[in-house]
This record gives C-alpha cells, sequence and structure tokens, in this order.
C-alpha cells in the first residue's frame, strides 16, 4: 500500500502536458465528424470534390476506429445513419480482444487488411516499452506497414474495395484507431473517383484532427509514467499514433513502383475497369 501511494505521489509531481514534435493537420473543417460515446475517429466521406468537379455524395461512405465500446443506447445512431453492413479491417488477434459492439440485424464482414501471422503487433509492443525500437525504428516500420498493406496481399484489398463500391446501402468499415488501414481503404476509394492527391491528403489527415485529445492524453499519460517504462522512446508512440502525409504518399509511391501507375492498379489488382470505374463515379458523386 506504501508503495501504492509513492507511485501516485511521484505521478501528481511529474503531471506535466508533453510537447510532441510538429503534426500534420488538415485544413479541412470536421464538419463530417459524427459524435457517437466511446466511437472514435467515426466520420462519412462527402462534400469534397474530384479532378471532374463532381461532389462526393454524404452519407453513404463512413470511417472509423473500433466498435468495441460502442454501447447498446448508440445503436440507434447506426439505424439512423441506414447503416446496414460494417466492415471489420483489423487481425484476428485485434478482433478476440476488443470485439465489436453491433446491432443484432448488422451484416459484419471480417476482411484484415493485414495478416499478424507471428503476433508482431504485440511483440512491437513489448519491444518498444523495453527500449529496443527507437522512434527511428518505429518510422521505418510505419513506412513498411504502408507499402506492404498495398502490395502484399492484393486479393484482400480487392474484396474490400469491391465490398464497399458495389454497396447498395450506407456501409461503415475501421480498423482500431480509424487512420491506417481504413486510411489506405479510403485513399484507394477516392483514387478510384478520381480524387486528387491533394484532397486524398487533406481527408487522410482530418484522422490527427479528430484523434487530437485522445492521443494527447496518450502521450500525457506515458511521459508521467515514464519511470514505469524509463527506456520507452516517446517518439515511437507519436510515430504509431498520428498520421502521417508521408505514409500514404510512400504508399502512393510503392503502387507505382510495383504497377507503373494508380490506373493501372486499379485494373490489375481491383480490377476495375474503366467502364465500372465510371459506373461507381455516377454513383458515389454528382
Amino acid at each position: 500500500m506504501r508503495h501504492f501511494y509513492y507511485l501516485i505521489f511521484l505521478f501528481f509531481i511529474s503531471c506535466k502536458t508533453y510537447t510532441s514534435s510538429k503534426t500534420e493537420f488538415s485544413t479541412y473543417s470536421n464538419q463530417n465528424h459524427i459524435g457517437i460515446k466511446k466511437v472514435y475517429n467515426l466520420r462519412y466521406l462527402g462534400g469534397i470534390k474530384n479532378s471532374e468537379g463532381k461532389i462526393l455524395k454524404d452519407s453513404l461512405i463512413y470511417r472509423s476506429g473500433n466498435l468495441h465500446n460502442l454501447r447498446k443506447s448508440s445503436f440507434d445512431e447506426l439505424t439512423r445513419m441506414k447503416i446496414n453492413k460494417v466492415i471489420d479491417l483489423r487481425t484476428k488477434q485485434e478482433i478476440a480482444k476488443e470485439p465489436d459492439q453491433l446491432p443484432k440485424n448488422m451484416i459484419y464482414k471480417v476482411y484484415s487488411a493485414f495478416e499478424d501471422k507471428n503476433d508482431e503487433m504485440r511483440n512491437a509492443k513489448q519491444l518498444a516499452l523495453k527500449g529496443k525500437i527507437s522512434e527511428n525504428d518505429a518510422d521505418k516500420r510505419m513506412i513498411k506497414f504502408y507499402t506492404d498493406c498495398v502490395s502484399e496481399n492484393p486479393e484482400i484489398i480487392k474484396k474490400i474495395i469491391t465490398e464497399i463500391l458495389n454497396s447498395d446501402q450506407p456501409i461503415l468499415y475501421h480498423c482500431t484507431a480509424g487512420k491506417d488501414r481504413t486510411g489506405i481503404i479510403t485513399a484507394l476509394i477516392l483514387k478510384v473517383l478520381k480524387f486528387d492527391d491533394a484532397v486524398i491528403f487533406e481527408e487522410y489527415l482530418q484522422s490527427n484532427n479528430l484523434r487530437s485529445k485522445i492521443i494527447q492524453k496518450r502521450l500525457n499519460l506515458a511521459d508521467n509514467f515514464h519511470f514505469i517504462f524509463p527506456k520507452l522512446d516517446m517518439g515511437v508512440i507519436e510515430k504509431t499514433s498520428w498520421v502521417e502525409q508521408n505514409y500514404l504518399q510512400l504508399a502512393f509511391d510503392e503502387i507505382d513502383k510495383q504497377y507503373g501507375s494508380i490506373d493501372n492498379y486499379i485494373h490489375q489488382v481491383l480490377g476495375i475497369s474503366d467502364e465500372q470505374r465510371e459506373i461507381y463515379i455516377q454513383k458515389f458523386l454528382q
């Protein structure tokens, strides 16, 4: 008990706000954000203009973080948004630990955008706590994650994109934080619908806007309790908490490197012809 009070004392005397490095934020307003208790980074795609001057329709495509803490009292919110299908992009390990809480009539599908066969995510966390992963290491891991995501398992990416674009009802897809895997899928959808990179990056960076408070709390907590894990590099938490435009750009670069262009990727990997692409554009834009 004495040790417990000592820890509490240390916490309060060390309590301070962690000052992070410069973070990229979207210049877009957060008007597409939907506030539901215990659901983070929830927003719909809509109101943005593509390269042909067409506007993405509201409330057809939704993205978010996981729905593990979705309360039954909030089920009506999903009904109000007319969402009838949820696509979970997480690994089987993540789902087992924090399964989605959904209405019984909700269609639920799992398409793991990243297969964590060797439990790499959990092992990486343990290594980070022991100080065996630096900020630079974390940066390299994030880059590999993004480039692998668009190239290592093309069939699953095709299934995800096709499921979303073929849906006749509003659909929601998510990963854990709703920023990386969800961000990549969103970027590819917007590529199919002929949005410029500048618009895609702005939408992508909204995850930083919407997650800013929760990330800052996480950084403050880690900093205040740093004496428990003194070898933990705070830069690792930053690299894995915020999204960076460079990560998404490198994913695009990987597509260009392997397939020659995004158009080739859309045709060859996603299996979307020019004719089908125009059908999707007519469906989702006005």
